[in-house]
């Protein structure tokens, strides 16, 4: 599949998108806490992977390439949010005169449930914010990226021991914000 994209071959591209393209975008999500900009930065990404695949060198491994490439495009987004904060109106409009709470699609669904499962994810988003960056990405590509640590140690260039405790202590922390006891591990 590699050779294919490094060939230009569309297909090579498109089975590279069809097999890491849901881990990048879980891994997206949960970084930046936005379907859009998860969209945005998978979108990015993919034009990145057509401009510098032909410099892949082989002999290394991919996936671990491949999330370096993502980890650095979250950091970066992170950083320009965080310099240049937007203002977000829920009634102002936008190009189709539509305001924000307008487009949100009615659904049915048993609020208690919806309820319970947003502040739970509201609470994780607000746990992952507690920890420094290099944790947090870590525990984002382990969990959402599905990485083994091995792969992780060698995206931040850290020996795998550092990688194992660095995701511990964050798993451990995000426990304690998130209430959950020692017990429950």
């Amino acid at each position: 599949m590699i050779a294919s994209a490094q060939a230009g071959e569309p297909r090579g591209y498109e089975a590279l998108l069809e097999i890491y393209g849901p881990r990048l975008y879980g891994y997206f999500f949960r970084a930046t806490g936005s379907h859009h900009d998860a969209e945005d930065l998978l979108g990015e990404l993919t034009l990145r992977l057509v401009r510098r695949l032909s410099s892949y060198d082989d002999r290394g491994r991919f996936e671990p390439w491949l999330f370096r490439i993502a980890a650095n495009m979250v950091r970066d987004r992170i950083r320009r949010i965080r310099a240049n904060p937007r203002p977000m109106s829920l009634t102002a409009e936008d190009d189709s005169g539509q305001t924000l709470v307008e487009q949100l699609p009615a659904r049915k669904f048993d609020a208690d449930a919806g309820l319970v499962a947003a502040e739970m994810s509201a609470k994780l988003q607000a746990a992952l914010e507690k920890l420094d960056e290099t944790t947090r990405q870590m525990i984002l590509l382990r969990h959402f990226g599905e990485m083994t640590f091995k792969e992780i140690a060698e995206v931040f260039d850290c020996p795998l021991g550092t990688a194992l405790a660095r995701v511990h202590r964050g798993l451990r922390a995000l426990r304690g914000w998130m209430g959950a006891s020692n017990a429950n591990r």
